[in-house]
């Protein structure tokens, strides 16, 4: 999400709200306690929320401002509240990001949050269905990550590549 962020400046990264350590890092994200966490969502302060993982994550009420002034957004967000995105969002578009299971499990084991058996079964769980209707673009991310931003931003910006 960074790389593609840094070759389309236009592009607002969507900093999600996250109830994990700060110091589980791998993005840049809001961390905040579960109680916060349920009364910022009692608060509406949330567009879309879901749980996975054992966390709750929340996109903020203040990407529909972005969205407003125009501007592009690019938020991570679990498959599960993918029909509830459409259903808040106009103009909707899923870049689904995958890679092999061999390459997933190096990337997971390397970001040092879960270790080899909550890998495994990460790994294992059933994908959900993607919502049928979904403008989505499928980027495979197997490779070198300058190939997958560059085929990224070529499909959500063909006429600018």
């Amino acid at each position: 999400m960074e790389a593609l962020c840094a070759v389309r400046p236009g592009l607002h990264r969507v900093r999600r709200v996250i109830t994990r350590s700060p110091d589980l890092g791998g993005e840049d994200f809001e961390a905040i306690s579960e109680s916060l966490f349920a009364a910022r969502a009692a608060g509406g302060d949330f567009a879309l929320r879901w749980t996975a993982h054992g966390l709750s994550y929340g996109i903020p009420n203040t990407v529909r401002e972005v969205l407003a002034n125009g501007q592009d957004a690019l938020a991570n967000v679990s498959r599960s509240v993918l029909q509830a995105a459409d259903d808040t969002f106009d103009e909707l578009v899923v870049l689904h990001v995958t890679a092999s299971p061999k390459i997933l499990a190096r990337r997971l084991a390397q970001r040092g949050r879960e270790r080899g058996h909550e890998i495994d079964r990460r790994l294992a769980r059933p994908r959900p269905v993607m919502p049928v209707g979904l403008k989505t673009i499928t980027i495979d991310n197997s490779g070198p990550l300058a190939e997958s931003v560059h085929a990224a931003a070529a499909a959500l910006y063909p006429e600018r590549v």
